[in-house]
């Protein structure tokens, strides 16, 4: 490969969440810290362990030359890279600069859209399991979240249910619906047909939907990413489209999202509900990592990754299925995250999700407590790591947890 996806990073004492964020008594969502004798391998938080493309940190390293950091208004080169992005990734045509807008974050993009077309109190359609970001950033507003759950087939895919959908749309007078896409934490890739379908519904309930996109450029190998805009031209004109290069580049500590809105009226009112608070402004530094990050080397160093992330899942779902009796996972189609089903296992081992996640902490495995996201049984499990870290981790589960 041309680009580097093996070297195991020391993030130790670099503010990394991953790694700094350990603490000696659990809080929130952070595992405690390994044992003496275990380094701690980082599965939790949602970010990667490999390095950032070469023209990220050149872009950085150029800009930062420049011995000024005043107010600066962003320039083409940003909206043109984001166009030619989803030009050539999604297929996407007719995005002009006008559609596209900064957001400091993707929650913060979904929370002023609710804002400007809801009113604290009212119900938002979300699907279970829930990426923990919506549950609290949507309920932190004031808004009731309604969950219409997932559902697996007989080949355990995870499935919209268009009947509980539309019972919850006209059951709650929804008016404004939460897509992930693909899905968090399950990894659902949505087919066209699929999200066709979906939005049919939004358009027969005449909901605004929210189409959070920021995993859409991690689609493993053998599925396609369908923006959901493209699917109608009703879509296109419902819905407000969040992507960001953080997922996809690393670049989370950067801070930098952005809303692709075709509908001017859509726009002028989300627009109006983010300036409200006067803290939605554009970093100079993050529009340098994203034209940085949108260079020819990041197409790449994108396909490259996809790759790797595409053998660490099988090597993981194929080690789990031959090693771990009573676990279960459905192979993701995209994300990097995997959503391990322990419920027989617990059943026949009488122990619970809590002794799974400290006895797993204390040999350095640190994976993260599914239930905050609609999991009762579950865990999540970052491999966005070298693979020679992943099997250590899988070694480690193996040897003192899952056949301890």
């Amino acid at each position: 490969m041309k680009y580097d996806f093996t070297t195991i990073m020391d993030r130790r004492g670099q503010d990394a969440v991953a790694v700094d964020g350990l603490t000696d008594t659990p809080t929130g969502m952070a595992p405690t810290k390994p044992a003496e004798g275990f380094d701690a391998i980082p599965m939790w938080v949602a970010d990667m362990n490999f390095p950032v493309v070469s023209t990220v940190t050149e872009a950085l390293i150029e800009r930062a030359r420049q011995p000024h950091f005043g107010y600066f208004e962003p320039r083409d080169e940003y909206f043109q890279s984001i166009i030619r992005w989803h030009e050539t990734r999604n297929g996407v045509t007719g995005l002009r600069p006008e559609h596209i807008g900064y957001e400091n974050g993707v929650l913060g993009g979904v929370v002023s859209t609710l804002q400007a077309f809801a009113r604290p109190g009212d119900a938002v359609l979300l699907h279970s399991p829930t990426y923990i970001g919506f549950t609290g950033s949507i309920e932190n507003a004031g808004f009731k979240i309604v969950h219409s759950p997932l559902v697996q087939d007989e080949a355990g895919v995870w499935r919209m249910d268009y009947a509980d959908m539309e019972r919850k749309l006209a059951e709650h007078k929804i008016h404004v619906a939460v897509m992930c896409s693909p899905h968090n934490p399950c990894g659902r890739v949505w087919e066209r047909a699929e999200l066709e379908q979906a939005m049919e519904l939004y358009r027969k309930y005449d909901c605004v939907v929210i189409s959070d996109e920021i995993w859409s450029d991690i689609i493993l190998p053998g599925h396609t990413h369908t923006p959901t805009q493209s699917v109608s031209e009703d879509a296109r004109q419902r819905t407000v489209a969040l992507y960001a290069p953080s997922k996809t580049f690393n670049l989370a500590g950067l801070v930098g999202s952005y809303h692709i809105i075709y509908n001017d009226y859509l726009r002028d009112r989300v627009v109006a509900a983010s300036s409200k608070a006067h803290y939605n402004e554009m970093n100079v530094l993050s529009m340098h990592a994203l034209i940085g990050a949108y260079k020819p080397e990041g197409y790449e160093w994108v396909d490259e990754l996809r790759e790797v992330l595409g053998k660490n899942v099988d090597w993981a779902c194929r080690y789990i299925d031959e090693h771990f009796e009573g676990v279960h996972v459905t192979k993701p189609e995209g994300t990097y995250m995997l959503f391990l089903d322990c419920t027989e296992w617990c059943a026949a081992h009488g122990r619970d999700v809590d002794w799974l996640l400290e006895t797993a902490w204390r040999v350095g495995v640190d994976y993260q407590d599914g239930r905050p996201f609609h999991g009762p049984h579950h865990i999540r499990m970052n491999l966005a790591l070298p693979l020679a870290r992943v099997q250590e981790a899988f070694e480690r589960l193996d040897r003192y947890v899952f056949n301890a």
